[in-house]
Parts: structure tokens; C-alpha cells; sequence
């Protein structure tokens, strides 16, 4: 566990102005900075952390995408139910999206997307409580293997107060 912690705290240092990270968008429309919680610590069970930050909206909200890039996988699992997994545009960060209600119409692996389109809608799939729609926002560096599953986790939720700090109005 205090591997797991260095290691992430590592990755977040590896993070500078000039990273994808440091201008993250919104990743729920409308999302304001009481809408956010700092999760990633805790506890999901007696084995692992959360390792995300969940943002409340109501079901159906727009999801966004948080950054340029590609949709590296559209997945449904059992956890996380219908899933996204965003690349920035330099494969160093995977930003990921679960337990949403659906896609956007036409969204496709490979697809280019741009920062604020939309991406999703927010829901319940997977183990999310069925009357607690919510988006699961988790970002990963990539080791050199670019792989979209794997990869350090970082706390998404400096980034995202971030980003609802600057939304106006």
C-alpha cells in the first residue's frame, strides 16, 4: 500500500504546466466545485482505494471530454458498467469514464474528440447504486506499453477543483 502511494505520488510530481493535466476540463456539464469530493483515498472494500473521484449529476447529464485526444476503448464491465477510455493527445494519460447511462451518438474507438464535446451521459451501470447516478472520473499515466487498462493511478481531484474554479457563470 505504501509502494502503491509513493508511486502515485511520483506520477502526480512527473505532472508540470506544461502537461495534459494541468489544463483539464470539466468532465460533467454544469459541474461546479460543490459538486466534487476527494474519494480517491478511500476504502472500497478491505483490499483497495478508490482510485477515482465521483461527481454526482443527474441522470442523463452530458459527459465530457476533459481534454483533446482519442477514444482509446468503449468497454462495459461489470464494475464500472459502460465505460470510456480517453487518451490525451500525447498517449501519456488515459482519463476514464464510468458507469455512464450511453454514448454519444456516433462515438467510436480511434475517434479524435475535442476538449468539451460530448461524450456520454451520466447513469448507473455497473456497480454503481441504481438510485445514485453518478460519473466514476479516474486518470492514469501510461507506462511506455501505452496500455489503456494499465497505469498509475493520480488523484483526479486537484485537477478537476482546477478546472471548476475557472468555469464561469
Amino acid at each position: 500500500m505504501l509502494l502503491r502511494a509513493l508511486i502515485s505520488l511520483l506520477a502526480l510530481s512527473a505532472v508540470n504546466a506544461d502537461s495534459p493535466l494541468s489544463n483539464v476540463g470539466i468532465p460533467v456539464a454544469n459541474m461546479k466545485l460543490a459538486d466534487l469530493r476527494d474519494t480517491f483515498n478511500q476504502a472500497r472494500g478491505t483490499e483497495r482505494r478508490h482510485e477515482a473521484t465521483d461527481i454526482l449529476a443527474p441522470r442523463g447529464t452530458p459527459v465530457l471530454a476533459v481534454e483533446d485526444g482519442t477514444i482509446k476503448k468503449l468497454f462495459l464491465s461489470k464494475p464500472g458498467g459502460i465505460t470510456i477510455y480517453l487518451s490525451d493527445p500525447t498517449e501519456h494519460y488515459i482519463f476514464y469514464y464510468a458507469h455512464l447511462q450511453g454514448y454519444a451518438n456516433d462515438l467510436k474507438e480511434g475517434a479524435a474528440v475535442r476538449k468539451g464535446q460530448v461524450i456520454g451521459y451520466v447513469g448507473t451501470t455497473g456497480n454503481a447504486p441504481p438510485n445514485t447516478p453518478h460519473l466514476h472520473f479516474a486518470i492514469s499515466l501510461l507506462g511506455p506499453d501505452k496500455k489503456w487498462w494499465k497505469g498509475t493511478p493520480i488523484d483526479p481531484y486537484p485537477f478537476l477543483r482546477e478546472a471548476a474554479l475557472h468555469v464561469r457563470g
